[in-house]
């Protein structure tokens, strides 16, 4: 729906204010639960997310325009076509691995800054907060980086920019400060990713498969939650391995992996579109 409600130069722009409200969820509403649950028992955390998802579905049937074009649902061969793209399926991957190098640390942020910064547990639930803050504003900045120089090159950087924090908060868990200000820091790449991901998904799918774009889209939501999983899996074998302080640096070596993936599908993005201009001029 974002993608139909506004100009394609700003589809990125679009996708990164829908993921904002997921993004800014994730980090805040485990700490908002745990804090409900404690003041007015655990019974009012569920009633909470009754009250919410009512409000959710209020502002859908008032905000939500009923003229948007719809397509035509797509075909089980168009669809299938979503599932056998080699270059969606790469996209796919880049998602899954960049998603997932993230949550190798992410999943474990809690007790890293407990049990190795020595942070009590209410400074950790500020520190997670600030964590959100910087995260919604990283989402934004991706999807406008996006929609300036493109879902690749942004892409790129976004990697970069998680990796490189993910190393500096392995080197800085051991001093408050230093964690603070690199998980404020790893906030703005750590969800940067998303828009770019998404309208480059799209943009891919109107390509191979344009009656499909919305299953295009779908498959890389469940791209994301399997790189979550992947990631807290990855991350519990590498806590109990090697230890909290050794989680960042795996996450930054997954995320490098995506990096390279991200460099593959733009070489081959080229290859393709310099084969359609070879056609067009034959």
């Amino acid at each position: 729906m974002a993608t139909k409600l506004v100009p394609k130069d700003k589809e990125s722009s679009a996708i990164a204010l829908v993921f904002l409200g997921l993004t800014v969820a994730l980090v805040t509403g485990v700490p908002l639960g745990i804090w409900i649950g404690q003041n007015f028992g655990w019974h009012a955390t569920f009633f909470g997310v009754v009250v919410l998802a009512l409000i959710g579905l209020g502002a859908s049937a008032l905000l939500v325009p009923s003229n948007l074009k719809s397509d035509a649902p797509p075909s089980l061969r168009q669809q299938a076509q979503v599932l056998t793209s080699p270059r969606l399926l790469l996209v796919y991957l880049i998602t899954a691995v960049g998603y997932g190098g993230n949550f190798i640390a992410f999943t474990y942020l809690a007790p890293m800054l407990t049990d190795v910064t020595g942070l009590s547990e209410g400074s950790v639930s500020l520190v997670i907060l600030l964590y959100g803050v910087s995260v919604a504003i990283g989402n934004i900045l991706g999807g406008k980086l996006a929609d300036r120089i493109g879902p690749v090159p942004a892409l790129t950087i976004v990697f970069a920019g998680l990796a490189l924090s993910l190393v500096l908060l392995g080197f800085g868990l051991t001093s408050p400060w230093a964690a603070i200000a690199v998980t404020l820091f790893w906030g703005g790449f750590a969800f940067g990713n998303v828009p770019p991901l998404q309208s480059y998904v799209v943009q891919i799918a109107r390509e191979v498969s344009p009656e499909a774009t919305d299953v295009a889209s779908g498959m890389n939501i469940g791209a994301f939650n399997l790189g979550i999983a992947f990631g807290a899996w990855v991350g519990g074998h590498v806590v109990e391995q090697m230890g909290l302080q050794a989680a960042p640096f795996v996450g930054a070596a997954i995320v490098v992996i995506g990096i390279v993936l991200v460099r593959w599908s733009g070489s081959l993005e080229r290859k393709a579109n310099g084969t359609e201009v070879v056609h067009e001029r034959a």
